[in-house]
């Protein structure tokens, strides 16, 4: 009798120790959450990037999907600042238009390259198109989603191999490109743009929520691998961005327009190895972790769970494209839809 009475003691005295020890990782999570917010919240108010950074890191910046969207606002965005800029993007009509405008109205060069993102045989002809440039900066943006509406991966429309050279190919190949280089010359900055849907599994979208999970996790594991040797890799995980490929939603406080979303993720490249690229998002990122954590148990395993993501996001005109459609039952919409940069 004595020794159960002992053994329930020291069990209750372990329970009690590991119960402290998991509140104090649940409170060091969310300290992390917090510093990291309030970096966000400094930034927002006050960019304290010199001017000079960007183009600090050598004289050409090379931007995917560059012919739409945030493409091709961060073909803008860097030619203001200074730098020259290869567009990358398979509408070769576009391309050109674009490259005009950016060298009239910001004097920086550019150079434009045809390809089709979709196939796996274009590499060798980027490389040599890049041969003999000092390549500073890479934004790997090209990506493509199978359908607009949502459907199971057996119903999945187009090709699915195409999918996965657009959203996944691309990024480790144009990394491989220009990396190299980076490290030797002991500086560079590579912006990987993935999406709010790699945070979460998305039923109904799961080849696409899947490809830019696949980009979120390489690209904080390569910033892990390559720190130390002078250059940033960078994820961002945007929600909602009005573009062609979201039906130009309304913009608000949360949706955003390219050129917002692009101007303001630039004053964040110092702020570590991923970033939602605008404040707006970084507070839907906090609500929506602890709406899910509260409601892990209740959720887990539930066909449902993609339905609490984006609690914060419900009955506003974020989805405007998807609600003229019919969707099943439970599911969310999702946001920051991007199908390939024209």
């Amino acid at each position: 009798m004595g020794n159960s009475i002992r053994c329930g003691a020291i069990m209750s005295e372990v329970l009690e120790q590991l119960l402290i020890f998991v509140g104090l990782l649940v409170c060091l999570v969310y300290l992390v959450k917090c510093v990291s917010f309030s970096k966000c919240i400094f930034l927002h108010f006050w960019n304290v990037l010199p001017r000079s950074f960007l183009k600090s890191m050598g004289q050409w910046a090379v931007i995917t999907g560059a012919g739409d969207g945030i493409g091709k606002a961060y073909a803008f965005e860097l030619a203001r600042q200074g730098l020259n800029v290869v567009l990358i993007s398979r509408t070769l009509e576009k391309l050109q238009a674009i490259a005009v405008e950016i060298e009239v109205t910001t004097g920086s060069s550019v150079k434009i390259i045809q390809v089709d993102f979709t196939k796996d045989d274009i590499y060798e002809y980027i490389k040599e198109e890049l041969k003999g440039l000092e390549i500073g900066i890479l934004v790997n943006n090209v990506g493509m989603l199978p359908s607009f509406l949502p459907s199971h991966f057996l119903n999945t429309p187009g090709d699915i191999q195409s999918l996965i050279h657009c959203n996944i190919t691309s990024v480790v190949k144009m990394t491989q490109l220009i990396l190299k280089d980076m490290e030797s010359r002991r500086r560079g900055l590579i912006l990987n743009i993935s999406s709010g849907v790699a945070l979460f599994p998305w039923p109904l979208y799961s080849m696409y929520s899947s490809s830019k999970a696949f980009v979120y996790t390489f690209s904080k594991a390569l910033q892990a691998e390559y720190k130390a040797k002078g250059i940033i890799i960078q994820v961002l995980t945007p929600y909602a961005v009005s573009t062609r490929m979201t039906d130009y939603l309304n913009t608000n406080l949360i949706t955003k327009t390219a050129d917002e979303f692009v101007k303001e993720s630039l004053n964040y490249v110092m702020i570590g190895d991923e970033t939602c690229g605008c404040l707006a998002h970084e507070i839907l990122v906090i609500g929506n972790f602890s709406f899910l954590e509260a409601s892990e148990d209740k959720w887990r395993g539930s066909p449902h769970r993609a339905e609490i993501a984006f609690p914060c996001c419900w009955n506003t005109q974020l989805f405007s494209p998807l609600a003229r459609t019919e969707m099943p039952e439970g599911v969310l919409p999702m946001v920051n839809i991007v199908r390939e940069k024209a």
